[in-house]
């Protein structure tokens, strides 16, 4: 799912390319991408698009008349930039909107088809599809540490719950936590206060960071390929690949849809952490540290 490095890059180029154009039309080829009623396609069509921001993971568009769009990309939609009038793909299209500068094209390669988009009339309504969690770069390191310590969460599950922290997902939570080199599970009252800034560094480095990288690979181009997988990346995707502060093989926990990729040696004490189907299929054979793997 695109994360705020990759929402960031998304934003700063749609911005370039919509900014003050007119939306003309908008071209639905799945039904179920629409979550709204009202107002209708026909009535946000020849507005003005004022700007283009992120609601926590979702991207809105702002129009004249206090009219919005908002796309939630989910796991797999991306965003394609054509020619005017472009057709929609067959195969994974699931809308394109019309400006008259060019054409937006939508897909979403899942057949679950989660992605969504949802017209909105006011602020207000816009209000309620926010989910609450706090901008990292928003925040300073106080109230950064008072909405940790208010979470039952482990750090993983804090740092991608949008309710707590906002663009933050299962890749970038990866690769924040073994910057701060510090367990997934760990909870967030048992962080010292120098785990505490070592964490919420990471946070705004690691994004930092991998904005700039995205930037960099895009140029001038609009993304192409935005894909929760880099192989720069240090521990996110990296199972059993060696860590590249120390090492050891990158461990993985597989829970739901998503998975959790950690160093062991960097993060966890040597510890290895409980898959929640094979250790219960293992038991008293799950290996319990590093070296057991050997």
């Amino acid at each position: 799912m695109p994360e705020l490095p990759d929402l960031t890059v998304y934003l700063e180029h749609l911005n370039a390319r919509l900014q003050g154009r007119v939306l003309q039309a908008i071209r639905l080829q799945s039904p179920f991408l629409l979550r709204s009623v009202a107002p209708t396609t026909e009535e946000v069509c020849g507005r003005t698009l004022l700007r283009c921001s992120r609601l926590g993971k979702q991207l809105v568009f702002e129009l004249d008349d206090e009219l919005y769009l908002v796309i939630h990309l989910m796991i797999s939609g991306r965003l394609q930039w054509a020619d005017q009038g472009a057709a929609i793909p067959k195969r994974n299209g699931v809308a394109a909107f019309d400006f008259d500068a060019g054409t937006l094209v939508f897909t979403e390669a899942s057949k679950k088809k989660r992605a969504s988009l949802r017209l909105i009339r006011g602020a207000a309504d816009l209000a309620e599809l926010d989910s609450g969690g706090l901008e990292i770069f928003d925040i300073d390191l106080e109230r950064f540490t008072e909405q940790l310590r208010h979470t039952n969460h482990t750090l993983k599950r804090a740092l991608t719950d949008q309710h707590v922290f906002a663009g933050i997902g299962n890749a970038y939570s990866d690769e924040i936590l073994l910057r701060a080199r510090l367990s997934p599970f760990k909870q967030p009252r048992n962080l010292s206060d120098v785990e505490m800034v070592g964490l919420f560094d990471a946070c705004r480095d690691v994004l930092t960071e991998w904005t700039d990288r995205l930037r960099q690979k895009t140029g001038a181009d609009f993304p192409k390929k935005v894909t929760a997988f880099h192989p720069e990346m240090a521990a996110h995707g990296k199972y059993k690949e060696p860590c590249p502060v120390c090492g050891s093989p990158v461990q993985r926990i597989r829970y739901a849809e998503n998975e959790a990729n950690y160093c062991a040696t960097c993060q966890t004490g040597g510890k290895l952490l409980a898959d929640r189907s094979l250790s219960r299929l293992l038991k008293a054979n799950w290996p319990k540290r590093l070296e057991d793997l050997e």
